[in-house]
């Protein structure tokens, strides 16, 4: 195995690995994925429509839990399941990018941590994918910095990337307004057969440069409501 490790932050099934304190707006904490007691919110978010480019639709609940059993017991990928206050909001896997098919399309470099999400609701409060309740931030200017840090808490993490599907419009409409920048278009055989991907990276120092923005975007919403 190559690259850097401490990129994946590792835990029981369940468990919280990461939190992040948003103020008024809330809390937001990423917990590893629990096959058998997520499912039933695992089976709602990917039997939706709109969770085509994950793939997983046609899974039954039995095949769903051994596709995530699966992926538990690989040590470089991970799958997490982040809350709002709480609630679950967001599919989050994070993997090594030079154990996994992407690593045949691009030049892995040390420190490279992949990933893939999915947002299944838009967190307390919210309306929408850009709105927000009453007293509520919209709801990426939460999630944007809490995926941006979880994924950066890793010590041995130096620059995110991701491959959408490059048909996934909204996906890479979403990533790019989060800092990321386009790489290369590029295509390779995944899990799913060939697929047509959209490569985007995000370095550290940019992360968390966007993520403080980010941040406070959020922190002036909030105190627009209060006036």
């Amino acid at each position: 195995m190559s690259g850097r490790e401490g990129r994946l932050l590792k835990g029981d099934r369940g468990e919280e690995v990461w939190r992040g304190d948003f103020g008024a707006a809330g809390t937001v904490t990423a917990h590893l994925l629990d096959p058998d007691g997520d499912l039933d919110v695992l089976h709602d978010w990917v039997t939706k429509p709109r969770a085509v480019f994950w793939g997983l639709g046609d899974l039954t609940r039995e095949e769903l839990r051994e596709t995530y059993e699966f992926v538990e017991s690989l040590p470089t990928h991970d799958a997490y399941l982040v809350r709002w206050d709480g609630e679950p909001v967001v599919l989050l896997q994070a993997y090594h990018p030079e154990d996994d098919p992407v690593a045949s399309a691009y030049d892995v470099q040390p420190g490279d941590l992949g990933f893939h999400f999915f947002l299944g609701a838009h967190g307390p409060g919210a309306h929408g994918p850009g709105a927000h309740g009453p007293g509520r931030p919209a709801t990426w200017s939460v999630l944007g910095p809490s995926i941006i840090e979880f994924l950066l808490a890793g010590p041995g993490t130096d620059r995110l990337v991701a491959e959408p599907d490059a048909r996934n419009e909204k996906a890479v409409a979403r990533v790019a307004e989060l800092g990321f920048e386009l790489g290369e278009r590029v295509t390779f055989e995944s899990a799913h057969g060939p697929k047509d991907a959209q490569l985007v990276f995000l370095g550290r120092a940019r992360g968390e440069a966007v993520s403080a923005a980010l941040r406070g975007e959020a922190a002036r919403q909030i105190s627009a409501y209060a006036k």
